[in-house]
């Protein structure tokens, strides 16, 4: 089946934000070191580059926007105006609060994660690089979740 783009998690959403912005800032971001420009480039090519239809949840966006804060200016207000655009071109799902609750693994994973559990399928699969997550999306649907860790090996080994 088709997918119909990906729901992806805060620290993909950080790191996407960051690499329009100026790939140079991910270098210094400090929810960043662990990241590099090419992982940049890996992301974008998975997400299908430009015209790559990006999900999100309020919950995603306010912890990347929280993320996002935590680094200075000037740079800061540019992070933020790429941030604004990308919540224009993305598509929001809202998923209550009460509902990601009542995952069995909210207690794990907290509010955030448990929403996009409950948002992830074959055809909008979760892309994350949190391990915890992943595993918890694939007992839901084996489709429904892609472990951006495994692209950046994949990208490093080639």
């Amino acid at each position: 089946m088709a997918k119909d783009g990906y729901f992806v998690d805060a620290m993909l959403l950080v790191l996407l934000v960051a690499g329009r912005t100026n790939p140079n800032i991910i270098g210094k971001h400090r929810n960043l070191s662990d990241y590099t420009a090419s992982d940049f480039e890996v992301l974008v090519k998975l997400v299908g580059g430009p015209n790559g239809v990006i999900w999100v949840t309020p919950n995603t966006l306010t912890e990347a926007s929280n993320l996002l804060g935590q680094h200075g200016s000037p740079e800061r207000e540019q992070l933020f105006d790429t941030l604004s655009t990308l919540i224009n071109e993305s598509q929001e799902v809202l998923i209550h609060s009460t509902q990601a609750t009542e995952n069995s693994r909210f207690r794990e994973l907290g509010l955030s994660d448990c929403a996009l559990l409950s948002v992830a399928s074959e055809d909008r699969p979760l892309l994350t690089t949190d391990g915890a997550l992943y595993i918890a999306a694939l007992t839901i649907d084996e489709e429904a979740s892609v472990n951006f860790n495994h692209h950046r090996l994949e990208e490093a080994l080639t």
